[in-house]
């Protein structure tokens, strides 16, 4: 296999041969060393290296460059290789640039110029990038083929599960000369067909059979546990690191990518920390890579079933039958949008109809008018990020305005795009297709209308997914999950309540089970309060543990 390389980008050609030659000096024998003069010549440079299926380990950028600064080529390389490691060069007047950074592009150094001697000052930087590049898992399928219908849910579906599992593939339609050589040379098989690196053809495979293709954990290493996180998003994610880091041995369910509704936001700008935003994605990768590195388990396609209590174990069974036990448990399963119930619209799902953010739909707005439904945060968010690929977003909220749910940012971005437009009191009365969306019916204050459209994205409201709870625990009557003081209030006590004393302030009526994050009954739908909760019910966990 080819040397995995080492970038340098700076510049000041001087300054670049500097950097190279002492690179080179010390790591020469086991990494290829790459100089680029610019951002943009290095990211076309990682490019290429990515389509000859090289690696990239460290990337060392000068942040003061004309064109593009260091922190915006490291941003931008993230997508090219996000698990290289990211040290940014400055000199000392820049160093709150560089902290700035640490935010933007999750930077895992700087370095003051001059860095000389390189022995004491250079090397040892260099050193612990590289030995952190290899202890990280990575598990990336660059080459992974994806060859399906363009309107079809089932390949709509296995690109969005690759996408939000942050795995690479190419995506080839069935009609287009690559994608059809490829399926002919399979047989001919049930489409979607996805191609793994090594050759394997898996035609239609479920969502396991994908996961356990790309190297995806589907199966738990143990039996017992001493806690089981019970959904991936904030909370969830939340939860793992601080039970993992705490000590306790953990593992996560989730069944179907990390990061929940949080994880498809093209753009959270309103999170402690971050004043320049960050995606959703980069956001869920960053927190599932900590609770790994702390020791966590995260198992995907694991959908939780039923829960129940066998003396002092909580027991969690998966649809397919099999269990998972612990002394604790944590239900962090969010919610999912809710149905737009209008004629037509049910058939048309996942073929120009979309719940949620559909991030791998997105680049195939080019150019269109595409509609989104919903006056809350997330509609707002994926109409920014559909600006920058749609010809025109109109935006459909059934509210006088979007003041009452959305973030005054997000409004105000929203007025400041040209290609956005936003009707108010206006919903969709029926959607028009038949191999895919081709219409939809609008009812606004000047009646009833027929707009062309390829592609709706709904965000409409949350429901929880807590029917598997039924007669375990407490519920509200929308089926979120009752904790704390909600059990108690009035004076009275949850009807199964076995413990002799109150419940804490995030378990529910069975002991040893706790709710966080969106599922909770009055939580704050937030990913601030929901990672949090998260923190909180790993504390509360520790407490029943020791009074157990």
């Amino acid at each position: 296999m080819a040397k995995p390389v080492i970038m340098t980008v700076d510049d000041d050609p001087g300054v670049s041969r500097a950097v190279a030659r002492d690179l080179r000096r010390r790591y020469a024998g086991t990494y290829r060393i790459v100089r680029a003069e610019s951002g943009a010549q290095a990211l076309e440079a990682l490019r290429e290296l990515k389509l000859r299926g090289d690696d990239a380990a460290v990337l060392v950028a000068d942040h003061r460059m004309p064109g593009m600064t260091g922190v915006e080529f490291l941003e931008q390389a993230m997508d090219v290789y996000p698990y290289a490691r990211r040290v940014l060069l400055t000199a000392y007047a820049d160093t709150e640039a560089a902290i700035r950074a640490i935010n933007v592009v999750d930077l895992d150094h700087y370095l003051l110029k001059p860095w000389n001697p390189p022995e004491e000052k250079f090397y040892p930087v260099i050193d612990a990038q590289l030995d952190a590049w290899r202890r990280t898992p990575r598990r990336e399928s660059a080459e992974l083929r994806v060859v399906g219908h363009r309107w079809s849910a089932r390949s709509y579906e296995v690109r969005d599960f690759l996408a939000r599992n942050q795995v690479s593939y190419t995506w080839l339609l069935d009609t287009a000369p690559e994608g059809a050589e490829l399926a002919r040379a399979a047989g001919d098989p049930e489409l979607p067909l996805v191609v793994t690196a090594d050759g394997t053809a898996l035609s239609a495979p479920t969502d396991a059979e994908l996961a356990a293709a790309v190297g995806l954990p589907t199966a738990p290493a143990a039996e017992f546990y001493d806690l089981i996180v019970v959904g991936g998003g904030p909370a969830g994610l939340g939860a793992a690191v601080y039970g993992a880091s705490e000590g306790l041995r953990t593992v996560l369910v989730e069944r179907h990518a990390s990061g929940g509704q949080a994880g498809q936001s093209s753009r959270i700008e309103n999170y402690l920390g971050f004043p320049d935003g960050v995606s959703g994605a980069q956001l869920a990768d960053r927190a599932r890579r900590q609770a790994e590195r702390f020791g966590a388990e995260l198992i995907t396609t694991a959908e939780a079933a039923g829960l129940e209590a066998r003396g002092r174990a909580r027991v969690v069974r998966q649809a397919g039958g099999a269990e998972i036990s612990a002394h604790a448990v944590i239900l962090a399963t969010g919610v999912s949008y809710r149905r737009l119930d209008v004629p037509g619209l049910d058939a048309l799902v996942g073929v120009g109809v979309y719940y949620g953010a559909a991030m791998a739909e997105i680049p195939g707005c080019r150019g269109e008018e595409v509609y989104v439904v919903g006056g809350a945060n997330s509609a707002g968010q994926a109409a920014v990020n559909l600006s920058r690929y749609a010809r025109c977003v109109h935006l459909v909220a059934r509210a006088d305005g979007l003041e009452r749910s959305m973030s005054h940012y997000l409004i105000r971005q929203i007025a400041e795009i040209p290609n956005i437009q936003v009707h108010t009191r206006t919903v969709v009365g029926a959607a028009h297709g038949s191999a895919h969306l081709e219409g939809l019916t609008l009812k606004g204050p000047l009646g009833e209308r027929r707009a062309d459209a390829q592609r709706l994205f709904v965000f409409i409201g949350a429901e929880p997914r807590t029917d598997w709870l039924d007669g375990v625990v407490e519920r509200d009557p929308r089926g979120f999950v009752l904790t704390g003081p909600d059990l108690v209030a009035g004076g009275r006590r949850p009807a199964d309540w076995t413990a002799d004393r109150q419940p804490y302030h995030l378990e529910t009526s069975l002991p040893g089970v706790f709710a966080a994050g969106d599922v909770r009954a009055a939580s704050m739908k937030r990913v601030a309060s929901a990672v949090g909760d998260g923190a909180m019910a790993v504390a509360l966990v520790h407490r029943y543990l020791e009074q157990a």
